[in-house]
């Protein structure tokens, strides 16, 4: 297919999706301002526009807008935080019919680190010592890895803002590898750095001396119980990684939509996205972890983990086309 399809409408189009990804990706917005873009597919021949297929980015929590009919679909990163939307728990009190389309191939993980001088080796010893750390963490606190804090913290009875009541600092980012995080790192201010989005930052950060924490097995079949999934990142991907470090997936960006939505309307989602596949911008700066085309989007990979079921429709056109789901 042709990157932009014929006609005046298409161009116009266009022209406000520029507009629209420019004012969204102003970086000096804050990451709680407008910086989500919600595209809407319809028909505005008439009086009132008539939306058919309204698709979001943004918050996990948008989960209750695809339940609720406010949208027909979104995008969250990562899988886990629709696994606890689907289940029912964590951040969400009773289980949503949701359904994947797609899912978007991203290869990540979530790791802790902290530095030697601590001498921390658990993070129950925070507490224990009310420690006033130096914490790098996101500057957003709806962002996901924030949840994620909030509960893998709240495991060991403690949270972000008890640090601070025991004099301890959040030095606060925008993306992972904020400048402020990776100046901090090299003027080694910092005792413990939580965050997602690895592949810039991590191998950067050990080289700093910053040093892996797991967490502890109760810990984590708590954290799986919850929707996140336990992996291992081995020696060899990162040079400064010397051995095997357990940690939480934070891979794949599932699209996902109401249980209800109509076979034929996923259907032609998936479709679109084949359509178009040689205009998206697929992640593929990790080596480790390249994009394999369309059937990774349909099945179980690493950069698509996925615990909640396939939409029939999408699931249709991932077998039809010959492909495992």
């Amino acid at each position: 297919m042709e990157p932009l399809p014929r006609g005046a409408n298409f161009i116009r189009a266009k022209f406000l999706w520029e507009i629209g990804l420019h004012i969204a990706g102003n970086p000096l917005t804050p990451y709680t301002g407008p910086r989500d873009v919600c595209i809407t597919v319809g028909s505005g021949s008439g009086e009132h526009y008539r939306p058919w297929l309204r698709m979001s980015s943004g918050s996990p929590i948008l989960a209750r807008a695809v339940a609720h009919g406010e949208l027909e679909m979104a995008i969250v990163n990562p899988s886990g935080l629709l696994t606890q939307a689907y289940r029912g728990t964590g951040l969400f009190a009773k289980p949503l019919p949701l359904r994947v389309i797609a899912t978007y191939p991203s290869w990540d993980r979530f790791v802790i680190l902290v530095h030697p001088r601590t001498g921390i080796t658990s993070l129950a010893q925070i507490k224990e010592k009310r420690l006033p750390l130096r914490l790098s963490t996101r500057e957003d606190p709806t962002h996901s890895t924030r949840v994620l804090i909030d509960q893998m913290f709240g495991l060991y009875g403690f949270s972000l803002a008890e640090i601070e009541s025991w004099g301890g600092t959040l030095q606060l980012n925008g993306p992972p590898m904020d400048k402020r995080r990776l100046d901090a790192l090299r003027e080694e201010t910092l005792d413990i750095v939580v965050d997602e989005g690895i592949g810039g930052w991590f191998d950067f950060a050990l080289a700093c001396g910053m040093r892996p924490l797991t967490l502890e097995d109760q810990v984590f079949r708590k954290l799986i119980d919850i929707g996140w999934r336990r992996v291992v990142i081995p020696p060899g991907i990162f040079p400064q990684l010397s051995e095997e470090y357990a940690c939480i997936d934070y891979s794949g960006w599932p699209l996902y939509a109401n249980a209800s939505l109509p076979d034929e309307d996923a259907y032609k989602v998936v479709e679109a996205i084949h359509a178009r596949e040689d205009q998206i911008a697929w992640e593929a700066s990790k080596p480790w972890a390249p994009y394999q085309g369309m059937r990774a989007l349909g099945e179980e990979t690493e950069s698509t983990p996925r615990d909640v079921p396939l939409h029939p429709g999408a699931a249709k056109w991932f077998g039809e086309h010959g492909f495992k789901v």
